[in-house]
């Protein structure tokens, strides 16, 4: 089931949501709403479940227009950040309760809703859960029976709201990894929102980047942080370094790094990227782009050290990272001078929002 969101608008009293959204969602994708909060993701996701309506647009399932349809007969699942769970209920019956309160000339048997329960405890690995209370589950196991519950009425898509966002880190992680798995075993179209950059791009087939409302930029993971086309998209995705420039002669950027290759033609101001890993840390002077800085603070825990520093030219603070290989032959102390020369930038107009 594909899911077409077209030219939508949104507006709460007079501040607008949803800004001229258009995007697809392919046959068993995988999407991901990402972006800051306010940035209008949830709005969408709500607005393609049938919770909300749209002031301008339309939503399309397959083609076909379920603008005006109410939630119930849209046939979607939708998993919310809290839970929702039945607390009085047991996990079965809380799995079976969409099956349960189907009228009953679509109802399925009592046979069939508990070999369907059992089924979907089995595919969320709660198979010994199914007797014990919500307040009996860890967090990850009731986000898991929450899922199953939304898998019961088979939805023509899954619409996922935040759904690791009230988990501890290592649980999300443990969670992120299982959901991927699972729906590369259900193939059911899904969209779920996000604010956390590292999930969206390990889970989603593709990843949506939303700033205000509007689309910043729809991509593949490697697309969007690879190749980002705004300002906001680089910014949001990792940590960069921000500086300011002016073209010279040539091929040349006048920064805070000194003479960087870079772009030219265009505005007589320009805003610059480099991010941590993309930033060389030496003990000896390459070429003109190098700038001479002083080390701040070592941060070695983790598969790279992160190197906090400050450029001698104009006090300005940049982060570094690199491997541990090259942590250890750099043998650092704070207070030290080094150079640092960036291997890749990225130019935008400096009056490109951000």
């Amino acid at each position: 089931m594909s899911i077409q969101v077209s030219h939508v608008d949104k507006w709460f009293g007079t501040y607008k949501a949803l800004d001229d959204v258009t995007l697809e969602v392919p046959d068993g994708q995988l999407l991901a709403l990402l972006g800051p909060s306010g940035s209008g993701k949830t709005t969408l996701l709500r607005t393609i479940a049938g919770f909300e309506s749209p002031d301008a647009g339309d939503v399309r399932f397959d083609g076909a227009d379920v603008t005006g349809q109410r939630v119930g007969e849209r046939h979607v699942g939708f998993v919310f950040q809290h839970y929702a769970l039945f607390r009085h209920m047991s996990v079965f019956e809380n799995i079976a309760f969409g099956l349960r309160v189907k009228s009953r000339k679509d109802r399925p048997s009592k046979a069939d809703i508990r070999d369907k329960v059992m089924e979907l405890l089995k595919l969320v690995q709660l198979e010994s859960f199914a007797a014990r209370k919500p307040s009996e589950l860890s967090g990850g196991q009731r986000q898991r029976v929450a899922l199953a519950r939304a898998l019961a009425v088979e939805p023509k898509v899954l619409l996922l709201d935040e759904p690791f966002g009230a988990l501890d880190a290592k649980v999300r992680q443990e969670l992120r990894s299982w959901l991927r798995r699972l729906h590369d075993e259900i193939h059911v179209t899904s969209v779920f929102v996000t604010h956390d950059q590292e999930e969206a791009l390990e889970v989603a087939d593709t990843v949506v980047i939303m700033n205000q409302g509007r689309v910043e930029q729809i991509g593949s993971p490697f697309e969007v942080y690879e190749h980002p086309r705004t300002p906001f998209v680089y910014n949001f995705l990792g940590n960069v370094n921000l500086f300011h420039g002016r073209p010279i002669s040539g091929e040349s950027l006048q920064t805070e790094f000194g003479a960087l290759n870079g772009r030219t033609n265009g505005p007589a101001s320009v805003i610059g990227f480099v991010r941590p890993h993309e930033l060389e840390v030496a003990r000896v002077e390459n070429g003109s782009s190098s700038m001479s800085a002083v080390v701040l603070q070592l941060l070695p825990a983790g598969p790279t050290a992160r190197i906090k520093l400050e450029l001698a030219e104009n006090g300005a603070y940049v982060e570094a990272q690199v491997s541990q290989e090259t942590y250890r032959e750099l043998d650092l102390k704070i207070g030290e001078q080094v150079f640092v020369k960036p291997r890749k930038v990225r130019v935008f107009p400096e009056d490109y929002s951000i």
